[in-house]
């Protein structure tokens, strides 16, 4: 597998500020105790929302990156369940970034061959 790195980049980017800008509007909008109850399904929404968004503006496959998303978030739910959420969402990010370098990379070798 070629990884390419200026989209892992750019898709670290993307992705940090999706979740960093739903982040402060769901954190503005709603109380701590609203998070206590919903935030379980409030995150993974965001995330979400933030990788279609990432492989939008990218121009990634949408199916291979929702599903890097969804496998980059299974680390981070285990840190938010241990009480790291934010520890959770930086190596979610991080992870994600990897798989979209990935997947950049299939794309560029599908293009030029």
């Amino acid at each position: 597998m070629e990884f390419h790195l200026p989209t892992g980049f750019k898709a670290l980017l993307v992705q940090a500020l999706g979740v960093g800008i739903l982040g402060a509007a769901t954190g503005v909008a709603f109380s701590h105790a609203f998070f206590e109850d919903w935030g379980w399904i409030i995150g993974p929404v965001a995330w979400m929302v933030a990788a279609t968004v990432t492989a939008l503006v990218l121009r990634l496959p949408l199916p291979a990156t929702l599903l890097g998303a969804i496998l980059a978030g299974i680390p981070s739910a285990a840190l938010t369940a241990a009480g790291l959420h934010w520890a959770g969402a930086v190596v979610a990010i991080l992870l994600f970034a990897g798989w979209c370098a990935g997947v950049g990379g299939r794309r560029m070798t599908a293009e030029s061959g």
